[in-house]
């Protein structure tokens, strides 16, 4: 199975890129939008970086992905790549895949970024049963706030501010924190979501 990192520059991949080849993939890094939804099973949205930034890599493809996932290319944001899912953000300019109606908002608290381990709760989806995950490490500024909660599988709170931890759209699932630095269960939760890639891989072919 080949997996697509669409890297817009945020920096080194290597940690998430290791921890996806560990499920036994391709992995194939792609700086072109459009290129990284083509001769693909998964796309993965890495997790560092600014919104307006990113946007701006996105929007020469945006169409494309956001057809190519639409239509049910397996795929995964994780922090800013779950972000990436959503319309927009107060963080910067430009559009995001739209696939979640809703905007990225700051972080309603004092301390601010959120970094370290937080608790997971209320988790309802497929992808947390085949990988529970109790904790996670996050290191977010800003979270996503859903028009529609019901798009919603995860939640965690940071001070008083309970939001989203993970979002599902058809195909494509969002996590605000990182899993690739959430010790053996976050990684468990990646091949968990590289299962589901693999088996709707082998119902299309």
């Amino acid at each position: 199975m080949r997996v697509t990192i669409f890297d817009y520059g945020a920096g080194n991949l290597h940690s998430l890129a290791k921890a996806i080849e560990a499920g036994g993939v391709d992995v194939h890094v792609e700086t072109d939008p459009v290129r990284a939804v083509v001769d693909t099973d998964a796309l993965v949205l890495p997790g560092v970086g600014a919104f307006g930034a990113a946007a701006e890599r996105l929007a020469p493809g945006r169409s494309a992905m956001r057809a190519a996932v639409t239509g049910g290319l397996p795929a995964i944001g994780i922090c800013l790549g779950m972000q990436l899912l959503f319309d927009a953000s107060d963080e910067g300019d430009g559009a995001g895949l739209g696939l979640i109606p809703g905007r990225v908002t700051r972080l309603r608290a004092d301390r601010v970024p959120q970094i370290g381990w937080n608790t997971i709760d209320a988790a309802r989806d497929p992808l947390f049963d085949a990988a529970p995950l109790p904790i996670a490490y996050y290191a977010n500024s800003f979270v996503c706030r859903p028009e529609d909660p019901s798009s919603v599988i995860a939640w965690s709170e940071h001070e008083e501010d309970r939001f989203p931890a993970a979002v599902r759209a058809g195909t494509a699932v969002g996590v605000q924190f990182h899993p690739e630095k959430s010790s053996a269960g976050g990684v468990r939760l990646l091949h968990a979501f590289l299962d589901e890639a693999r088996r709707r891989t082998g119902a299309l072919r």
